[in-house]
């Protein structure tokens, strides 16, 4: 698995909140949550590194 860099996140209480409770519904942590809508949005922003699979187009897999 990827090396995972730690870091301090301040949230103002309500979005706290509303993401536990999204965290909770989806079965994840929050850590979990934060990194999955985050990703996600990355993703939609077209902003998320490609993976090397998928940098070359004639690759086996």
């Amino acid at each position: 698995m990827a090396q995972r860099k730690a870091f301090l996140l301040r949230l103002d209480p309500a979005t706290y909140e509303a993401m536990q409770r999204w965290a909770d519904s989806e079965l994840r942590s929050l850590n979990a949550q934060i990194e999955f809508v985050l990703r996600r949005a990355l993703q939609e922003a077209g902003r998320l590194p490609k993976k090397k699979e998928e940098e070359r187009p004639d690759a086996e897999t």
